[in-house]
This record gives structure tokens, sequence and C-alpha cells, in this order.
């Protein structure tokens, strides 16, 4: 939010309560780390604008292949193991976003280091290759991490499906909703200790609430009903984008690319519906034309589901322009 979410954070929550009533976690930007000063700038920034002398956790964000390069060059795995030497941080982490084998080898050079590790784990990234989500968090659990969830329902894959997985979960238990169920699968989980959750709406805060205050852990007949629906949610997803956003970030045409892509799943599951490439249009006119991609690729390093995006939007494009009348 352009830098004025620990303000928020501060006039909301630091200046109102006392100090030991909340814990607050941030996390080192490690796509704008530039040299080994750039630690310092950084966290005496996020400590002023929050108005704290201390992290309860502190993250170094997103540790993936061109970011990692970022964070060492930078030298900042010593200079939060330090942080928490000096007090400055309870306890610290990484965050990551990439696949088993990057996880492994970074583990072994400075996995004895870190308290935590925010990683992204959900019921339909639990078993799929492309994401190795179970085989993620075995390692963690290997090295003696806690685990905080990110993306349990998956930047809202999950808890929009088609019609037809709506009313199976319906058919399956009328009384819960689906994002309970898919937030108890990961807090189910031995060694996670929170599952974030991003909420839009009251209704959703209340469910989440509803959820822990009653929590159950997961049961066999509901793992393997998630384990179904899982499979046939995969099965109709044109594209597993979460719609986290890094991609546009390193596009150098700046695309929109999780709007085309969002976009792109809706319609091909509701293929009746020919109000999606009027869309599609829109968001060319507005922001940037899909086709404006040059295939240059350096959007897929920054892909936290390791999607091919050049080639999926190359998909996106054709399903909309051929054989498509918005007036139908």
């Amino acid at each position: 939010h352009d830098g004025t979410s620990e303000t928020a954070i501060r006039k909301a929550l630091v200046e109102r309560y006392p100090r030991e009533s909340f814990e607050i976690c941030d996390k080192m930007p490690t796509w704008l780390l530039t040299n080994e000063k750039d630690n310092d700038k950084f966290v005496n920034e996020m400590l002023e604008r929050l108005g704290i002398t201390y992290f309860d956790v502190f993250l170094v964000h997103n540790i993936n292949t061109p970011w990692l390069k970022n964070a060492i060059n930078a030298n900042t795995f010593e200079y939060v193991k330090k942080m928490k030497e000096d007090g400055i941080a309870r306890k610290i982490g990484f965050s990551f976003h990439e696949k088993a084998d990057l996880l492994k080898e970074f583990l072994e050079e400075y996995g004895d280091m870190f308290d935590v590790v925010l990683l992204e784990l959900n019921y339909l990234d639990w078993e799929d290759s492309s994401i190795e989500a179970h085989k993620c968090y075995d390692l963690c659990v290997e090295y003696g991490l806690d685990v905080y969830v990110m993306e349990p329902l998956k930047g809202g894959v999950i808890v929009n499906p088609p019609e037809d997985i709506k009313n199976d979960f319906k058919e399956f238990n009328p009384d819960k909703s689906i994002a309970s169920l898919a937030i108890r699968f990961c807090a189910s989980l031995d060694n996670v200790k929170i599952v974030l959750s991003g909420m839009n709406k009251m209704e959703d805060l209340i469910d989440n609430c509803d959820t822990y205050e009653n929590f159950k852990p997961i049961d066999k007949t509901e793992e393997e009903f998630l384990e179904k629906m899982a499979q046939k949610l995969a099965s109709k997803l044109a594209v597993a984008c979460s719609e986290c956003g890094y991609c546009v970030d390193s596009c150098p045409e700046m695309i929109p690319i999780p709007e085309y892509l969002s976009l792109y799943n809706t319609s091909k599951n509701q293929p009746e519906s020919n109000i999606y490439k009027l869309y599609f249009e829109k968001i060319a006119d507005e922001k940037v034309a899909a086709s404006e991609c040059t295939f240059c690729g350096s959007c897929i390093d920054y892909c936290t589901q390791q999607i091919d995006i050049p080639s999926v939007l190359e998909e996106a494009i054709e399903h909309f322009e051929n054989g498509f009348s918005p007036y139908k």
C-alpha cells in the first residue's frame, strides 16, 4: 500500500493498546535490496513507521530464485540473525513461494538460524507438482520450524469454484462454509501455528472466528472429500493463478496479468456467458493489452505458482478473440 500499511497499524493498534497485548510481524523487502546498508535503512524505516522498538516476528520476504540473490548479496540473513541477538526481533523467519528443491538447498544453508516460515499451503496445492506444498511442509517440519500459512484459500480460487463444486460442498456439509474446511485443513497440521486469511466482508470474519472458537481437527472423511474436490477443481481451472501480483511488478510492459488470468478462469467455467470478452477488452483499453506481451519470460521467475505466463496469456487471447461474440 505504498508504505502506508505500517503507519495505519501504528494509528489503529500501537497508539491505542499496550505493546504486550499484540504481536507485530513485518518483512524485509528483498526485491528492493541493493547493498548491505539497505538492511538498516528498511528496518529503521519500519520501526519508525510502526512506532515500536522491536518486532515479534521478522521475515525475509519471498525467498525465490531472483530475490534470494538480492538477500545473499546484501548479507541479509546474517543481519536478521543479529536482529534477534540484539532483541530487535524476538523471532526471525522467511516467506517462501517456490518448489521443494530450492527450499531444501536454502534450509541446508540457513535453516538453523530461523524460527518461522511463512509458507503457501492449501488443500488444492498440497499434492500439486508445480507447488509441492506437502514436500515443502515436510521439509519445514524436519528443520523444526513453526509454519505460518499464507494462501489457505489460494487467493479466493478455493472459495469461488464452479457451481457444481459449490453444490458438492453443500451436500457434504450444508452447515459449514468452503472456507472453514479449507482453513481447518491447514490448521490441523502439527507445525502450523497461524493461518492467515484474507477477508472481504464481516461475514468472512465471523465465519473464521467460528472456525477457530469451535475448532476441530480435520477428520479422515473430510480429508478424503477435500482430496476429491482438489482434483475436481484443478481439472476445471484454466490456470492456477493466486493473483499475488508479483508478475506485474516484474513485467516491462506492466500488463495486468492476474486480471486477465482471472477472467480466463471465470470464462472457461461459465462458457454460456460472453460478458467476459467485454471485460477482457475493457482491461486492454484502460490498462495494457495482453497482446503487448513480448515473451521475455521475466514474469515466470517471480510467479509463485510457476505458471508459464506468456503461453497462458496467448491461450487467453485466443480464447477471447476466436469464435466469441459478446452479442449472442
